[in-house]
C-alpha cells in the first residue's frame, strides 16, 4: 500500500516538475496576493478629498479648519463660496466630505454657547463615510477641549485647576500602534492557502477525469483510497510550504511579529489543510469538467471568504449567518494564525479551534471519499 502511494507522490512531483507554469503559479501569485493585500487593505483612511465653506471667517474658524488640514487625514480640495456648490462636488464625487462653519460660530464661542458645524459626508461608500465621521468628531472634540481651557486659563485660572476631568488612557495589547497590517497578514495566509489548495485539489482529479487517465490508473492493482492518498498528499505538502513561505515573508518584509510556537501554528495549518483538501476533493466528485470544476470552487470559495471573519466582523452578522460561520474551516484557522503571531497563545486557548478543525476535516474527508468511490461506480 505505502509503495503505491509512494508510486503516486513521485508522479504527481514528477508532473509538477515538467509543469513550469504550474511551478510558477504556486509561489508567484501568492506572492503579489499578499504584497497588495499588506499594503491596500487597511481600515485606516487619509486624504480623504473635502471641501470647506468658511461663513464665519473668523481667527477660531480658520483655526478649527488648520486642524482638519494638517493631520493627512483630510485633503482641503476646494472652498467653495456657497452651499450649492458643495452639491456639485459631492455629486461628481470630488470631494467626499464638507465641512461648513456657520456664521457666528466664534461669537458663540465667547459667549459659552454652542457652536455649530455642519458635516456632510457622500454616504455612497459607508466604510469611509463612517471612519471619516469618527475623524471628524475627534478633532472637532479635541478643538471643543481645547477652546474652553484656554477660555477658562484667560477668565478664572483658579477654577481651572478645580475642573474635574476624565482623561482615558489607551494601552492596546498585542498591537500596540493598531498596525492594520498586523491583522491582515496572518489572515492572508489562510485565504490564500485556502484558494490554492481547492483549486488544486479540484482541479487535479477532475483533469484525470477528463483526458480519460483516470480510468486507466484505477484499473491497476492501485486501490481508490490509495489514489486519494496519494494524489491528494502532494497538495498537502505544498500547502504547508506555502503557509511557511508566506509567513517568512509577511513576517519580515511587513515586519509581523511571531510570538507564539512554530509547531502549534504547524498543527493548526495540517488540521486546515485537511478541510481544505476535502473540499476540493468532494468538487471533484461533483464535477466531470474543469470549468465546471472552476465555477463550483469559485461559488465555495467566496462564501467562505465573506464568513470567516477576515474581512467582515461576524459579531456584526445576521444570526442565521453566524450559525453558519461554524461550518466554515477558515473562521477558526484564522483565529489560529491570529492567536499564534500576534498573542502567542498556546494550545491550551487554541484548542476549542484546533478540534473544531479536526471534527470539519474528519467529516468532509469522509464524504469526500465515499462521494468519490461512489463516483466510480
Amino acid at each position: 500500500m505505502l509503495g503505491r502511494i509512494l508510486q503516486m507522490l513521485i508522479k504527481e512531483f514528477l508532473q509538477l516538475r515538467r509543469n513550469r507554469n504550474a511551478q510558477i503559479n504556486l509561489i508567484v501569485p501568492p506572492l503579489i496576493q499578499l504584497l497588495i493585500f499588506g499594503y491596500a487593505a487597511t481600515y485606516e483612511v487619509y486624504h480623504v478629498s473635502t471641501a470647506v465653506v468658511d461663513f464665519d471667517h473668523s481667527q477660531e474658524s480658520r483655526e478649527l479648519i488648520s486642524r482638519f488640514t494638517s493631520n493627512g487625514r483630510f485633503d482641503l480640495v476646494e472652498q467653495p463660496p456657497n452651499r450649492h456648490r458643495i452639491r456639485d462636488l459631492i455629486d461628481r464625487s470630488d470631494a467626499a466630505v464638507a465641512i461648513q462653519v456657520n456664521p457666528q460660530f466664534a461669537e458663540n464661542l465667547r459667549k459659552g454657547q454652542t457652536a455649530s458645524v455642519q458635516v456632510i459626508v457622500d454616504g455612497t461608500n459607508s466604510n469611509t463615510a463612517l471612519i471619516a465621521l469618527g475623524y471628524i468628531d475627534q478633532i472637532a472634540t479635541r478643538f471643543a477641549e481645547d477652546y474652553q481651557n484656554d477660555r477658562l486659563n484667560r477668565i478664572a485660572p483658579q477654577y481651572r485647576l478645580l475642573m474635574p476631568s476624565v482623561q482615558m488612557v489607551e494601552r492596546p495589547w498585542y498591537n500596540p500602534d493598531l498596525n492594520s497590517k498586523w491583522f491582515f497578514v496572518p489572515g492572508i495566509i489562510g485565504s490564500l492557502t485556502l484558494m490554492t489548495i481547492v483549486n488544486l485539489t479540484a482541479f487535479a482529479v477532475v483533469r484525470e477525469r477528463e483526458i480519460g487517465t483516470l480510468e486507466q490508473i484505477l484499473v491497476t492493482p492501485i486501490r481508490p483510497v490509495e489514489f486519494i492518498l496519494g494524489k491528494t498528499a502532494p497538495f498537502f505538502l505544498i500547502g504547508l510550504i506555502q503557509v511557511v513561505l508566506i509567513a517568512l515573508v509577511g513576517t519580515l518584509w511587513f515586519q509581523v511579529p511571531f510570538r507564539g510556537s512554530v509547531l502549534v501554528m504547524l498543527l493548526g495549518s495540517s488540521l486546515f489543510l485537511v478541510s481544505t483538501l476535502a473540499v476540493g476533493l468532494l468538487i471533484s466528485t461533483l464535477c466531470s469538467t474543469q470549468q465546471q470544476a472552476f465555477a463550483s470552487s469559485f461559488f465555495f470559495l467566496t462564501p467562505a471568504f465573506t464568513l470567516s471573519g477576515f474581512a467582515f466582523p461576524i459579531a456584526s452578522m445576521p444570526p442565521a449567518m453566524q450559525w453558519l460561520t461554524y461550518l466554515d474551516p477558515l473562521r477558526y484557522y484564522l483565529v489560529v494564525l491570529r492567536g499564534t503571531f500576534l498573542k502567542g497563545t498556546g494550545l491550551s486557548i487554541l484548542w476549542p479551534q484546533m478540534l473544531a478543525m479536526t471534527i470539519l476535516g474528519t467529516a468532509l474527508l469522509t464524504i469526500s471519499v465515499l462521494r468519490f468511490r461512489k463516483s466510480l461506480d
